[in-house]
């Protein structure tokens, strides 16, 4: 048996202009400096509240929670109008479920959101799981949703975990997974070299390759 875990944002699809328009509008409302989809790359990765508390200016790091709330309201409503797949993400993950692979999804987006966009960008593609930031479990790199993913199936299972930044190689490291690093998504190559990722790939068709070898 064969599982691939996909991270979501920055990885499955480019969310980051809707993210960055969820905040900037936050910040406009509390009157706080906005920032350009550059930083926005950076803040992202840690769920939606870390990504609110770095959009922040140092000294009004306590407004975090408005900030949350404002994001939300927002994001609610736009959280798709920018927001696409990456180019080949769809028959890569078609080709997989084709070939018998149990399909997951572990994201620190919040869980709600996360099973929207995967609902409206991938209707036909059947997911064993769906798991984003909750209060239930520990987020990203904490093992604890990979484990729930995994729970109840065989022990003889090799297993991947794709995403695009340093929080999923170190998740996959976490939960002794085989990691893929995602070079078209939001942080660099050098990142997911420093963590030591066991693949680095540049297009989404390498998935296949590597998976289905």
């Amino acid at each position: 048996m064969i599982t691939a875990i996909f991270d979501l944002d920055g990885t499955i699809a480019d969310t980051i202009q809707d993210l960055s328009n969820a905040v900037n509008y936050g910040l406009h409302e509390l009157g706080y400096p906005e920032h350009d989809l550059k930083a926005y790359k950076k803040f992202v990765g840690n769920g939606v509240e870390k990504l609110c508390y770095r959009a922040l200016p140092d000294d009004r790091k306590s407004d975090s929670e408005k900030l949350h709330s404002f994001f939300r309201k927002y994001y609610s409503e736009h959280f798709l109008d920018n927001t696409k797949l990456y180019p080949n993400i769809k028959s890569t993950i078609e080709r997989l479920s084709a070939n018998g692979v149990i399909l997951a999804v572990a994201t620190n987006k919040p869980q709600d959101f996360a099973r929207r966009i995967i609902s409206k960008l991938l209707p036909d593609t059947e997911f064993i799981k769906i798991l984003g930031g909750c209060s239930e479990r520990p987020k990203k790199p904490d093992s604890a949703v990979i484990h729930e993913i995994l729970d109840g199936l065989p022990k003889d299972n090799t297993v991947y975990m794709i995403g695009d930044s340093n929080v999923d190689i170190k998740t996959a490291k976490n939960a002794d997974l085989i990691s893929i690093g995602c070079i078209w998504g939001f942080r660099s190559k050098q990142e997911l070299e420093s963590e030591d990722a066991d693949y680095i790939i540049e297009s989404a068709d390498e998935i296949t390759e590597i998976i289905l070898r």
